[in-house]
């Protein structure tokens, strides 16, 4: 275990991705899924955090066929938008190096207790998700626009990192996918769909995608996003304890330490969802197709690049190392062999294994990475085209080029408190959510 006195109190507060926590001692059997094998065209609509809006093309439903991208290597393949063109691909260099950030207080200073998602969302407003089981949409001033979701009875708060924690909206179709963990009966997580309708999910609507059984309290990942091709990207953390007692990030018949990519174009009680055919996994004997990437401990949110595709994700550490991905296709990022760049445990060769782009250490005073997103709004042009994140515990803020090189400190400690997540609004400029603070908002950069 690797709480100090000062991290207890934190842990109090809401440790989200903390190593620790140890309860429970189960894992069930979860349920697959299918197999596409046809095409269905996607509508335009706003994807709240993730990729270019617009009119999403099907991925290819090829055995082995691997998405090509515009940019980053193991991005899915961005999609023509409604107009035709295709997205427009990041600069090739990047425009200097910023050095420090400011921000505004977002939402009319709003303060919000335990938020745990944001983003974009129709009518140039923003939702907000919070732990305890409610999304809530507001306009820009703040003004209330109500609550879209509350499930407060059916999502278990029993432990830190337990609760509501991911959101999706669906391109082009009146649905709102999210995760979180079931309240009664044994510890488990569960990922839903809910129908939307005049900014109401109706009641009734809940489609259970699956349910994933968890042995521990602890890392639960969460973060949900529709990629630029119109799959639904998961991501689940290794199930708890410390050190990934069981090894399950490594083993490939097991959802638990990966990031899924499911096809939900055509989600139904019979069929929940559909395995991409081009899934990397999907010949491989005893594997589950849904993954796309595996060997996280916790993929504490992620975000695509709006203008290469690529995927982006903080990975939670265990007692020395915070860590920053880009994500593959079919990338063994290490855990628990490596954690970050350092040997963890049977580390072995190197070879077949993705490194981070960034990392950085505790003894620098951090504890746990909160993932954040590639900067490509209008407002702040020193920013573009840099990935932008935080420490839960730190509140340093760095930026990662996303052309590659090194990241670069912009805030030092206690610059933000307690962030738990990084979202967009609709015109692509950053928010940063604070727990028991308000939304943050960047406003520049030099």
């Amino acid at each position: 275990m690797r709480r100090t006195s000062s991290m207890l109190a934190i842990s109090a507060l809401f440790a989200l991705v903390l190593a620790c926590g140890r309860s429970g001692d189960t894992n069930g059997t979860p349920t697959p899924g299918t197999t596409s094998s046809g095409t269905a065209s996607t509508g335009a609509s706003a994807t709240p955090g993730a990729s270019p809006s617009g009119s999403a093309s099907p991925a290819s439903t090829t055995e082995g066929a691997r998405p090509t991208a515009t940019a980053a290597p193991g991005a899915p393949a961005p999609q023509p938008s409604s107009g035709g063109a295709a997205p427009a691909p990041a600069p090739a260099t990047q425009a200097g190096t910023p050095r420090t950030l400011t921000f505004e207080r977002a939402l009319g200073g709003r303060i919000f207790s335990k938020p745990t998602d944001l983003g974009s969302y129709p009518g140039a407003r923003m939702y907000v998700a919070d732990q305890t089981g409610t999304i809530s949409v507001f306009g820009i001033d703040g003004t209330p626009s109500g609550t879209l979701l509350d499930i407060r009875g059916q999502v278990s708060t029993a432990g830190n990192e337990e609760g509501f924690l991911g959101v999706a909206f669906q391109p082009g179709a009146p649905y709102v996918f999210v995760y979180y963990s079931v309240a009664g009966g044994e510890r488990r997580t569960r990922l839903a769909r809910f129908e939307v309708q005049s900014d109401r999910a109706v009641a009734g609507s809940e489609l259970v995608l699956f349910e994933q059984s968890q042995p521990f309290s602890n890392h639960k990942g969460g973060a949900l996003r529709f990629g630029p091709d119109g799959m639904l990207y998961v991501g689940l953390g290794d199930g708890g304890s410390g050190g990934d007692p069981s090894n399950r990030a490594q083993n490939l018949s097991e959802r638990l330490g990966k990031i899924l990519r499911l096809d939900v174009r055509n989600s139904s009680s019979g069929a929940p969802y559909a395995v991409p055919g081009d899934n990397p996994f999907v010949s491989t004997q005893g594997a589950r197709g849904e993954i796309w990437a595996y060997g996280f401990r916790n993929p504490w949110r992620f975000n695509f690049d709006a203008a290469t595709g690529a995927l982006w994700t903080g990975d939670v550490g265990q007692d020395k190392v915070e860590e920053i991905d880009v994500v593959s296709r079919g990338g063994n990022f290490g855990w628990r062999r490596y954690e970050g760049n350092d040997c963890y445990k049977d580390c072995g060769a190197r070879d077949g294994l993705t490194f981070p782009v960034a990392t950085y250490t505790h003894a620098e005073g951090g504890c746990s990475v909160t993932g954040g997103t590639v900067y490509r709004g209008r407002n702040v042009p020193a920013l573009a085209g840099w990935y932008l994140y935080t420490d839960y515990c730190s509140g340093k803020v760095w930026a990662a080029p996303s052309q590659g090189g090194s990241a670069v400190q912009l805030l030092g400690s206690g610059g933000v408190k307690s962030v738990t997540a990084f979202g967009v609004d609709d015109a692509g400029e950053v928010y940063l959510a604070q727990q028991g603070g308000a939304l943050l908002r960047v406003t520049g950069a030099n």
